[in-house]
Order: C-alpha cells, then sequence, then structure tokens
C-alpha cells in the first residue's frame, strides 16, 4: 500500500460504493446462493484455475454427487477424481478429498470457522482459508487472488509488473492495503465485490473505468505494466483408439481399452488415459482424429489412430495398468481431461462427454 494509511473519509467512501455495486451488478452464481462453509470451500477450490462459466455447470453436479463434507469424506479418490474429470489440475481434487477426511476425523465434520485454524487443514492456503471465513462467518479479513491484486495495484498505482525484482515488499503493500480495506461489517460481499470488479470491469486488458464505481480513487485510470506471460510450449503426441466387442456373455456392448497413469506420476496420477503411440507420425488415411490440446503453459497437438487389438503391444508404449472398459462406464471413471475429450469429439462416450467443460488452460 501507500506508506500512509487511507483516510477514514476515503476508505468509507471506497466501501460505499464498491458495496452499492455488487449489489446491483453481481452475477447470479451458484455458491452465491449459499453461506454453507463446505460449499464456498468446493466452489474455491474448483475456480483455482478454471472459468467460472465451467464452475457454474461443474459446481451443482459436484454438490449433487458430493452434498455434505461427510458424504465426500466417505468417497474413494477414484470417485472424487471422476466428479473432477475434465476440470484438469487434478491434485486440488486429491488435497479437498484428504482434508475432508481429516475434517470428518478430527472436526466431527466440521469445518473450523477461523481463517488461521481453516490455513492448517491440507491444501488450504491464506487466499481460500479467508473466502470460507470472511464469506461464511463473517471474519475480517482479506481475501486476495490475481484479480483482487490487479485492482489494489491500479488503486494504488502500484508497478504489478516488477514483481521478480521487488515482489516481497510488493507482496506486503497489497496485503496491508487489502486488510485495511476489507468492510468490517460485510466481509464477505466486500471480498466479493472485490474479486467481481477485477473479473468484470478492472480487466488485464482493456478495463472499463467509465463502468467502475471507484474509478475516482483510482490513480491508474487505465491499464498498467504487468509481468509478461511466459511463451507457450509446444509438444507432438499420439494416442490409439482401440474399440471391441464386449467379451462377457450375454452382454452386447462396446469397450474400449484404456491405461491407468501410474501412482508415481507427479501428473494426473492415477487417471485414466488412452494408451499412446510409439510413433506420432500417422498416416492421413489411418488418423481418426487431430485435436489440440492446452494445459498451463503447454500446447499439445494430438493424433489419435484407430488400433487394432491384436496390434496394440506393437504399436503403443508399455505403461501403466491397462483394462478394457465399456463404453457405458467409461464417462464415469477418472479421465484425463484430453481422454474425455477424444472420447467425446469422437461420440463414444454415454452419457455425452464434458469436453466442452474444460479447465481454463485446457482447450481445443
Amino acid at each position: 500500500m501507500a506508506k500512509q494509511a487511507w483516510k477514514a473519509e476515503k476508505t468509507a467512501r471506497f466501501r460505499g460504493r464498491l458495496l452499492d455495486w455488487y449489489e446491483r451488478c453481481r452475477r447470479d452464481l451458484p455458491w452465491r446462493r449459499t453461506a454453507n462453509p463446505y460449499a464456498i470451500w468446493v466452489s474455491e477450490v474448483m475456480l483455482q484455475q478454471t472459468r467460472v462459466a465451467v464452475g457454474e455447470v461443474r459446481f451443482p453436479a459436484f454438490m449433487a454427487r458430493f452434498p455434505t463434507l461427510v458424504s465426500l469424506a466417505l468417497a474413494s479418490e477414484e470417485e472424487v477424481l471422476a466428479m473432477w474429470s475434465g476440470l484438469g489440475y487434478y491434485n486440488r481434487a486429491r488435497l479437498l478429498h484428504k482434508a475432508a477426511r481429516f475434517v470428518a476425523d478430527h472436526h466431527q465434520g466440521n469445518l473450523p470457522q477461523t481463517a488461521e485454524e481453516l490455513r492448517l487443514l491440507p491444501g488450504i492456503g491464506a487466499y481460500t482459508a479467508a473466502a470460507i471465513a470472511s464469506i461464511a462467518h463473517g471474519e475480517p479479513v482479506a481475501v486476495i487472488d490475481g484479480n483482487v491484486e490487479r485492482v489494489l495495484c491500479r488503486i494504488e498505482g502500484l508497478d504489478a509488473g516488477n514483481h521478480k525484482s521487488n515482489g516481497a515488499a510488493l507482496r506486503r503493500k497489497i496485503e496491508t492495503l487489502a486488510n485495511e480495506l476489507v468492510a468490517p461489517t460485510r466481509p464477505g460481499d466486500f471480498n466479493q465485490a472485490m474479486m467481481e470488479l477485477g473479473a468484470t470491469l478492472c480487466l488485464p486488458r482493456n478495463p472499463q473505468c467509465l463502468m467502475c464505481p471507484v474509478a475516482e480513487d483510482c490513480k491508474t485510470q487505465g491499464e498498467h505494466p504487468t509481468a509478461p506471460r511466459p511463451p507457450m510450449l509446444c509438444r507432438e503426441v499420439a494416442h490409439a483408439l482401440s474399440v471391441r466387442s464386449g467379451r462377457q456373455p450375454g452382454q452386447a456392448h462396446r469397450e474400449v481399452l484404456l491405461e491407468q497413469r501410474p501412482s508415481t506420476q507427479t501428473v494426473m496420477a492415477g487417471m485414466w488415459e488412452l494408451p499412446a503411440l510409439r510413433e506420432f507420425a500417422v498416416p492421413e488415411s489411418e488418423t481418426r482424429l487431430t485435436l489440440r490440446h492446452s494445459i498451463m503453459q503447454t500446447n499439445y497437438y494430438v493424433r489419435v489412430r484407430t488400433v487394432f487389438e491384436d496390434d496394440i503391444d506393437q504399436m503403443t508404449v508399455a505403461g501403466g495398468l491397462r483394462r478394457w472398459v465399456p463404453l457405458g462406464e467409461a464417462g464415469e471413471m477418472a479421465l484425463t481431461g484430453l481422454a474425455r475429450k477424444i472420447l467425446g469429439r469422437l461420440h463414444l462416450l454415454t452419457p455425452p462427454a464434458l469436453d466442452v467443460l474444460t479447465a481454463a488452460k485446457e482447450e481445443g
């Protein structure tokens, strides 16, 4: 923050205008219709690295499957990952599940109420703890995500592009200002209003300053220097699609061959995917599908080739456990986002695939 604290009059004006705007203009999102700490926790974890539009669809489905913290704790990890499939960043789901089990075992299924206590749970950091404590319990603690940080930097004219050389000092200024501004009587609404402002008006590019309720108190009035994004990496991969008739007597169905990623993998461990081909080069006449799939800072250019059952061992890379899965059951498994996208594009999942419901960093 600036060297001197904001004057009381300026702070009161800022809070009032921001909260008035939030009451009039906030988006009607499903997690804003409840004060249930568990639901707020799930929404905050789900929205990390995931677009709000995706969360609007996936949050109600997740809550319908796991309506209480105890129901989540009692579920298997595979069930949780299956419901998370397509959202990406699967360690979020694992930590959510682990923390739910800890709370069920040690807190009688009730989340702690203060940000300090919440931060002791696995997978809950300062941001998530402050969000739960302020929205569900009215604790006057500031929530600071990327949107809030951008708003505060612009309000105070701070150099947001200077993270590398002066990151710790800048972070302290942002935290101090955020906690000075948070409305003590309505901290949950204030924190959500700050995030809403950054998400809808105070955008990284082309901010809508003429519509901003607190533009009068903004020292920047527009874009300001930001840290450059690292360049995207490119990688070519190819997968085998092998489908056969079901082998169980009296059952007429088709099965797809899936492979489980080893538990030792650092990314998407335990998730199911299509076997990888030994060669990326696939003749055009034998290419079943091509697509682009982006994860974090990597663009994957993907080719899918139909491979007969007898040729699988010869044409694919040996990996984890393999299993023939009825197509009607594949959609309920913990598929990687790419596997779900491929099977969905080829109309092989029942019910229809959630390939349009991808994480913010996953696009086709």
